[in-house]
């Protein structure tokens, strides 16, 4: 794409999810924010410990600061 922008993802300022859409997939809530950093990809929750620090329960993407 070129000389295009770049669409800034949005994430979920409750559980911290990357979402594509205007609400949060997980939750429901529009509290949403373009104010974070920190990449984080969750594919088993269960074995993770980083999912269990930050209290994750599905697999998907997440960001790790959210302001």
């Amino acid at each position: 794409m070129a000389g295009g922008k770049k669409k800034q993802q949005m994430v979920c300022r409750d559980c911290h999810r990357v979402v594509d859409g205007a609400a949060c997939t997980i939750c429901g809530t529009s509290n949403l924010t373009a104010d974070w950093s920190g990449y984080l990809v969750i594919i088993d929750p269960e074995t993770s410990e980083v999912a269990r620090r930050m209290n994750i329960t599905l697999p998907g993407r997440y960001a790790l600061k959210v302001r």
